[in-house]
């Protein structure tokens, strides 16, 4: 590879690379080469093997857990207790593994549809090749609307302007030349070098490509950060310190029920096997399951509205956000130039995109309106509007708003053909065109309005010619249109019976007016952005534009309102510190909604900031340059269209149409996935905290055992694991847009929830205690029996206690459970399996299930029904009493 191509003559490194500047490399050094360099591809992570995928679902403490419970199964020879408990760790990791691995394929096919062509010479031949096949030599030709596939030398140049926001984070395109350059300067001053993943606004060129693949400045970029680890969400951290805090209860209550029982002089291995029995109560076997499958839907939901998820846990994330940092640019705007404001001697017009041209009064049928808008069509490049995206933005606007209000370009450009063009460039800063009509010839100009005026001497007003003797009035008008943040372009005309010449063309020209184009807002995202003010969620703005035009954006969508603070308009130098300031600066940094001009760094010590205050921040990027962020973020957001393979890689969750507003789908979808996570949660725990109660009250007092070992995995995978599941799957409160979001320290489970864990487990256990001690005194029945009353009491009393899920508030016969399909499908299939298993003896033996009668059937449905009445009374009497403490 050539160094420091910039500062070398583009003959000079063709010579270096074996290659012509005219007729670029042969076909066999192209092959020679390519073997030689590989193929021009960036490095990119790589696609997780299937076996890492498959070991990182086994690196959860619960799984360590079941894995201890199988081996002490198999210890003490429950052969099918220890089978049963692989299958769990089998079912959960399965379900995991497929999840993950489907993201990644979605994301490998996101890749597949970046793969560009480009244009090359070869052996003074030209032909498209993709993109890939590029090697250092070849000779490529770009124009409007390509994307860059190499970083090359330009050896011709046409007005052309490169867009490299991506690369460099830079909004305005950059004019490049073919000039020598210093060999000392930064990437964003080589004016004669293209780069690999920028794009071409306007002109044409050929260039030598002087680095591929790795070599790259995107390469090198991207190389920086390929190692660059992702924190924990905060749904691993909480599920993580619940497991782990699961993990030392049951080594506690197991050691003191095996403690106390031998002490008491019960048999030692006799308490040993019932201590397994209590570990496998403790432990929700169905939790990994259940969470992995609420997750896996979630995924699968927003991947059916074009919302990919790359891991599951992400789900849950985009939930817990309040902050949101968000690009400008194709994100909350159309990525499109529109004319806004148009100002003339006679008058203004402004926010023409809302109005028709009956709107415009008089002064759309002035002279003056009328050469603008001749202009607009003649002195401009772009050759139709049904080629939008290729061209300069500007043109494009000027040619749409021609058309929408009327004027035909087609019969216009035949009515007046061009005989002569001065075409724009960055020195000159004006372009102008000559055109032959009935009465002579007609010189249309356009440009900065400073480089345009000092070629007028007069101006149109009333349809009339008068001197210009106001010039510094419009200067005042063109600063006060770019301070509202919009892109300004000056006009001229004059009318000739001579033939214009390149000396001749642009004097003795009149004075048209100004336009003012912007880049509108997107219709749909005002409506979003007042959902996620409802949901307590932040919008920040963040954006290399100028403040004026980012002001107006956030006006127009919502994010300000017309009379705001100036205070919350901020820019990117005001983030160059943030580790030393005062906490008035810290609380300006915080209020703020608009940050403008920022780099990547600045993005970066923004979203530190926010994170170093307790926010879960989002952050919604599409360049190379926003990578750091991304990675930096909770929850990194990519665009799937326009987003370059490293935002793509760098995120945690891929926009396939581009869609700002597909991130509140997501946010909805991440706190159902979270409060269906908490339901199940003290579900799960509250009906196994019934069977370690159960259990081991029942050791204590030489009760006759309620439930063995393989019943209570049973159970767990059963009569736990289904409901839970239901649980899951639910659609979640209707409202949750409209409360505000999570404290993110705040655990899986809250003091309340805890509360009511207890509350459930101790009703459901005092129902299958009391039916043990009723079935033992009252009676008289055999311990089997009595075993067998328990289970099928725990086994209802479990079903019925997912009713005791939903809120006080809601109504006990309709909530989000009792309209729960999978609710009623999991209760039906749950009865099924446990009822049905009584009738296949084997099975039936294995549970250690007797012949049973209906009148048993009958204490055993009572009792069940007993924990949830009194489970209902008792969370009532605890409201009522909450209640008198708030309101004495």
């Amino acid at each position: 590879m050539v160094q420091k191509p910039f500062s070398l003559e583009s003959a000079d490194v063709a010579v270096q690379l074996n290659s012509n500047i005219d007729s670029g490399l042969t076909v066999s050094r192209a092959k020679e080469y390519l073997k030689t360099y590989g193929e021009n591809q960036v490095p990119e992570h790589r696609p997780k093997k299937r076996i890492r995928i498959l070991l990182d679902q086994l690196i959860d403490p619960i799984i360590y857990i079941l894995v201890a419970a199988a081996l002490l199964a198999f210890l003490f020879r429950d052969w099918l207790e220890g089978i049963a408990i692989l299958v769990v760790i089998l079912i959960s990791t399965a379900i995991g593994f497929f999840m993950e691995l489907q993201a990644v394929r979605s994301l490998e096919a996101l890749r597949k549809m970046g793969q560009a062509m480009t244009t090359v010479i070869r052996e003074d031949k030209i032909s498209k090749i993709t993109a890939s096949e590029l090697v250092p030599g070849d000779l490529i030709m770009m124009e409007s609307g390509d994307v860059i596939s190499a970083d090359a030398r330009l050896v011709a140049v046409d007005n052309l302007t490169i867009k490299e926001s991506a690369l460099t984070g830079e909004s305005v395109p950059i004019h490049k030349k073919t000039i020598i350059l210093s060999a000392d300067l930064p990437i964003t001053a080589q004016l004669n070098m293209v780069f690999k993943g920028t794009m071409v606004m306007t002109g044409f060129g050929r260039a030598i490509v002087t680095a591929t693949g790795k070599h790259t400045q995107l390469g090198n970029i991207q190389q920086m950060g390929i190692d660059a680890q992702k924190q924990a969400t905060p749904l691993e951290k909480k599920l993580n310190h619940l497991s782990k805090w699961l993990i030392w209860l049951t080594l506690i209550l197991t050691i003191i029920i095996v403690i106390s029982g031998y002490l008491n002089g019960k048999d030692l291995v006799l308490m040993i096997e019932t201590g397994v029995a209590l570990a496998v109560a403790a432990i929700p076997e169905g939790l990994p399951i259940v969470a992995t499958i609420a997750l896996a839907r979630g995924m699968l939901r927003l991947s059916k509205k074009q919302v990919i998820i790359k891991k599951m846990e992400a789900v849950e994330t985009l939930g817990a956000t309040d902050i949101i940092c968000t690009d400008k640019t194709g994100t909350l705007t159309e990525d499109k130039m529109e004319v806004h404001t148009l100002v003339f001697e006679d008058g203004y017009l402004a926010d023409i995109p809302h109005k028709n041209r009956g709107e415009f009064g008089g002064l759309g049928n002035t002279l003056a309106f009328d050469r603008m808008l001749m202009a607009s069509i003649l002195c401009n490049n772009v050759k139709s509007i049904s080629l939008e995206g290729y061209g300069d933005s500007m043109e494009v606007a000027l040619l749409n708003f021609a058309s929408r209000i009327g004027y035909t370009p087609e019969d216009i450009r035949k009515k007046f053909p061009e005989i002569l063009e001065l075409p724009f460039d960055a020195e000159r800063k004006l372009m102008a065109t000559a055109h032959l009509s009935e009465d002579g010839f007609q010189v249309f100009v356009k440009g900065a309005f400073e480089s345009l005026v000092v070629h007028c001497e007069t101006i149109l007003k009333d349809d009339k010619t008068i001197p210009f003797d106001n010039k510094e009035k419009w200067f005042g008008q063109v600063h006060e249109l770019a301070s509202q943040g919009l892109r300004t372009l000056a006009f001229a005309h004059k009318s000739t019976e001579n033939q214009p010449t390149l000396d001749t063309l642009l004097k003795d020209l009149t004075f048209v007016g100004i336009m003012g184009c912007i880049d509108p807002a997107r219709n749909d995202v005002r409506a979003t952005i007042d959902i996620y003010k409802k949901a307590g969620i932040k919008v920040i703005m963040v954006t290399g534009d100028h403040p004026g035009t980012s002001q107006k954006i956030a006006e127009e969508i919502g994010l300000l309102s017309l009379s705001a603070d100036r205070s919350k308009v901020l820019q990117g130098q005001n983030l160059e510190r943030t580790e030393d300031i005062d906490a008035i600066q810290t609380e300006q940094l915080l209020n703020a909604v608009v940050f403008a001009r920022t780099t990547p760094e600045q993005k970066l010590r923004l979203i530190q900031l926010y994170q170093k205050h307790n926010h879960v921040v989002g952050m919604i990027g599409d360049g190379i340059n926003d990578v750091p962020a991304l990675r930096k973020a909770d929850i990194g957001i990519a665009m799937g269209i326009r987003g370059t393979g490293a935002a793509r890689e760098a995120a945690d969750v891929i926009l396939k149409n581009d869609k700002f507003t597909a991130i509140e789908m997501a946010i909805n979808q991440g706190r159902v996935v979270f409060q269906n996570i908490r339901q199940f949660v003290v579900y799960l725990l509250s009906c196994n905290l019934a069977e370690i109660l159960s259990v081991g009250i029942a050791a204590l007092l030489n009760l006759p055992s309620p439930l063995l070992p393989l019943q209570i995995l049973f159970l767990n995978l059963v009569t736990d694991t289904f409901p839970a599941l239901a649980l899951g799957l639910g659609k979640g409160q209707k409202d949750s847009m409209e409360l505000p979001p999570r404290n993110p320290k705040e655990p899986i489970m809250t003091r309340n929830d805890w509360y009511d864990t207890v509350v459930y487990g101790l009703t459901i256990s005092m129902s299958v205690l009391g039916i043990v001690v009723y079935a033992d005194t009252v009676l008289q029945l055999d311990a089997d029996t009595i075993n067998n009353m328990a289970f099928y009491t725990l086994v209802m009393a479990q079903l019925l206690n997912i009713f005791n899920m939903p809120k006080l508030s809601q109504s006990f016969l309709k909530n989000e459970v009792t309209t729960n399909v999978w609710v009623w499908g999991a209760l039906v299939l749950s009865l099924t399996i446990t009822f049905g298993v009584y009738l296949i003896p084997p099975v039936a033996r294995a549970l250690s299930l007797k012949t049973f009668f209906f009148e048993q059937w009958g204490w055993a449905a009572l009792f069940a029904l007993g924990s949830l009445v009194l489970a209902q009374l008792i969370k009532r009497l605890g409201t009522i009493f909450k209640e008198k403490e708030l309101n004495p």
